[in-house]
């Protein structure tokens, strides 16, 4: 795996140096005083960067507003050590708020275990990091396990199951707020309700597209950060959400949010003209998802000399 980042423009070799410092310091800070032995002991094993900045093909688009993330795995020693809420909120958090990293970053956490697990099974999410990653830190001795190919057969009947099972998803949450966005007793209630199916139906198809893809998808539901990721992997759903004007992104940002604000806060608005427009990225999206899911089933189908 290579380690350096000399690809890069100087001020993204800086924000990669802040982010990794970050993440450092306030693991440091969140294992300080333990007494459990897997938490006292407790390290980061390698920090990696994958995706586009590792493969030299992001996006850095002003006009459009369209700007690729940093996305970083995080190898850990212990299974507990995982749990963001407990050991990498802080961390997220001041990368999100810090002015000297000028793009989103992405934080994946996971035990070398299951890492190596995935690279064994031959997934692709997995394959495609330790081909392409960068480690931006690594202790000695921490290696990554010889990725095991998958055969086409095998990643032909995953991805059609996971096809298979998450589509119809999608339709139900869909189905679910056109219903609500049709009451008319109680409508700004509805609309809450509303947004918040449309947040699950554009995560299901982003979780969807990403495990026929990938085979992977994170424990997040952070719609930005799965966008991010699916567009990595298929530039064709870029499209699905505007983002030229500020109306634009105002729109995505209250689809994001409705996953936990359009549940539990009051001050959650959105205005039915709002609704329309979030509704037909969603609908969009889940076209899409169809489109290049099952692009990918012929391409797995062919490979692996199945009759369609």
């Amino acid at each position: 795996m290579r380690k350096d980042v000399d690809h890069l423009p100087s001020i993204q070799q800086n924000e990669l140096a802040r982010v990794r410092q970050t993440l450092m310091d306030e693991f440091a800070v969140a294992i300080v005083g333990a007494t459990q032995p897997w938490k006292k002991n407790g390290t980061i094993q390698k920090i990696i960067l994958f995706g586009s900045y590792s493969r030299s093909d992001w996006v850095d688009e002003a006009a459009t507003g369209y700007q690729s993330d940093f996305d970083i795995l995080v190898i850990v020693s212990h299974k507990n050590l995982t749990d963001i809420a407990e050991y990498w909120y802080v961390a997220e958090d001041k990368i999100q708020r810090d002015p000297a990293i000028g793009r989103p970053v992405n934080i994946i956490v996971h035990t070398l275990n299951e890492v190596n697990d995935g690279l064994t099974r031959g997934e692709y999410f997995w394959v495609d990091i330790a081909r392409d990653g960068i480690a931006l830190y690594e202790l000695p001795g921490v290696a990554l396990a010889t990725p095991k190919p998958l055969t086409a057969a095998d990643a032909y009947e995953m991805a059609s199951k996971y096809f298979d099972e998450k589509l119809g998803d999608i339709d139900v949450w869909l189905e679910t707020a056109s219903a609500q966005q049709a009451r008319t007793d109680d409508p700004t209630r509805y609309r809450r309700h509303a947004a918040f199916n449309l947040h699950q139906a554009a995560e299901t198809a982003y979780t969807c597209f990403l495990l026929v893809r990938c085979h992977y998808v994170p424990r997040s539901h952070n719609l930005k950060f799965l966008r991010s990721l699916a567009e990595d992997k298929e530039p064709r759903l870029v499209d699905s959400w505007p983002r030229e004007t500020k109306l634009d992104r105002r729109r995505f940002e209250l689809a994001k949010r409705a996953y936990v604000e359009a549940r539990y806060s009051t001050n959650y608005e959105i205005g039915a003209h709002d609704l329309v427009a979030i509704t037909n990225a969603v609908r969009d999206l889940r076209d899409r998802v169809e489109a290049v899911s099952r692009d990918w089933l012929d391409v797995l189908r062919e490979k692996a000399g199945i009759a369609s």
